[in-house]
């Protein structure tokens, strides 16, 4: 059987998370537009952040611009490109203490070569163990 949503065997009963946001700008509009590769980059940089990917899906845009969602074990994440101002929104949801939401958006940036980085992290749910 598999594991409920957020929970692993180090935080069962333990209902927190952390949720990053992020806009990351001064980015390569070819590679804003690239599917392929955004999916590539996305699913990479969250295995590299100890997040368990278990599917990634997009969809391009006509004329431009991707979006790209991942399913984690621990949540979700996903990216939305505007390639024509060169900038992107990044969501990075994780539950328990394993997965590192801030270093994979940390990644992103830089397989995106971002010029700008802007974020906040939100601290969701209970800090202690639920009875």
């Amino acid at each position: 059987m598999s594991e409920a949503p957020c929970q692993t065997e180090e935080t069962v009963g333990l209902f927190a998370g952390q949720h990053v946001l992020a806009e990351l700008s001064g980015v390569s509009a070819d590679l804003l537009d690239d599917e392929q590769f955004l999916k590539h980059a996305l699913g990479e940089v969250l295995t590299q952040a100890d997040a368990t990917v278990l599917e990634v899906i997009s969809k391009k845009f006509d004329p431009q611009g991707v979006t790209v969602l991942a399913l984690l074990s621990e949540s979700h994440a996903s990216i939305h490109t505007y390639p024509e101002v060169g900038s992107v929104f990044v969501d990075v949801f994780t539950c328990g203490t394993r997965a590192k939401p801030a270093l994979a958006v940390q990644l992103l940036a830089d397989a995106l070569g971002a010029a700008h980085v802007s974020t906040d992290l939100v601290t969701r749910g209970v800090k202690e163990h639920v009875a």
